[in-house]
């Protein structure tokens, strides 16, 4: 079974698209900030749909060092759909059988990222978590998504 998660775009505004969003019927359902990583993930989805219809927001902080940050233009500001499934090994053999190339192998047994044929991030998460397995586990990224 598959399952559709969510969408990711970025923002370089949060309160101005979640204000967008609100004013579609959307309204925000969790948040994530991540010190670490410099990023708050704002999850939205209208009335009554949460995890079902979500649109994620990634909010990139800006650089530490104070140098400008990053501008989202070309599409750099869409990041990718998400798709939970039963078998996350089974799916990314599947795809690589019909010649996919998997750009981020689940190396952990739990996440992957793939590219549709017109360059659609698409990332894969496994529905529990299943153990790291080969030829999964030592595969090297390929190319960006």
């Amino acid at each position: 079974m598959t399952k559709y998660l969510h969408t990711m775009i970025r923002v370089s505004d949060p309160d101005a698209t979640i204000d967008f969003f609100k004013l579609v019927g959307l309204e925000e359902v969790r948040r994530f900030d991540s010190e670490a990583g410099r990023f708050t993930l704002i999850f939205l989805a209208p009335p009554g749909q949460a995890g079902v219809a979500e649109v994620e927001l990634t909010y990139n902080w800006p650089p530490a060092d104070g140098s400008a940050p990053e501008t989202y233009d070309g599409g750099r500001n869409f990041g990718h759909l998400a798709y939970r499934v039963d078998d996350i090994y089974a799916t990314c053999q599947r795809l690589m059988d019909a010649g996919v190339t998997i750009n981020r192998p689940p190396r952990d047994g739990h996440m992957a990222f793939v590219r549709s044929p017109d360059g659609i991030s698409v990332e894969l998460l496994q529905d529990g978590h299943l153990p790291p397995q080969e030829p999964w586990a030592s595969m090297p990224n390929t190319g960006v998504w």
